[in-house]
């Protein structure tokens, strides 16, 4: 059974350029390997990642006026 905590969980360093375990501090979270800042997702992951749920939302708005028989 995998575990889904603190100590499994992984961000992205462009430094190291890949996920990497970090620590967090209150405002960021850093690299354990080379100490830069990391943040959730790749840029190719969060691109993906916004297409993804831009694909699952509904289209807003009314729906359109249905039109009697225009030319009678």
């Amino acid at each position: 059974m995998e575990r889904n905590d603190f100590y499994n969980d992984l961000k992205w360093c462009d430094c190291c350029d890949g996920y990497v375990r970090y620590l967090k501090s209150m405002e960021h979270s850093y690299c354990i390997d080379c100490g830069s800042k990391v943040r959730l997702f790749s840029e190719n992951d969060w691109q993906a990642f916004n297409e993804k749920m831009r694909a699952g939302k509904p289209k807003g708005g009314r729906p359109a006026k249905k039109r009697e028989a225009e030319a009678s």
